[in-house]
């Protein structure tokens, strides 16, 4: 089973990143209004059905793939 998590700052959180990104746009001539970076990690697990392979996610994100203070995540499960 395939795993996607996207983490990015939660709103309000300064992002750098993304505020670099957001004016170098800019300065190139796109029209961007706002711009957030993150990042995305991609996990193999072995056999676990969908339901369980969620719970193990939710508590990887919570105990070393994300901050939970000021980013946020979504978990993406495929067979």
């Amino acid at each position: 089973m395939k795993a996607t998590v996207l983490v990015r700052p939660k709103p309000g959180i300064l992002d750098p990143q993304g505020e670099a990104v957001e004016s170098s746009l800019r300065h190139l001539g796109f029209a961007v209004e706002t711009a957030r970076v993150g990042r995305l990690g991609e996990l193999g697990l072995d056999g676990a059905e969908p339901g369980r392979a969620r719970e193990e996610l939710e508590r990887m994100c919570e105990q070393l793939l994300t901050n939970p203070l000021i980013e946020s995540y979504e978990i993406t499960v495929a067979p």
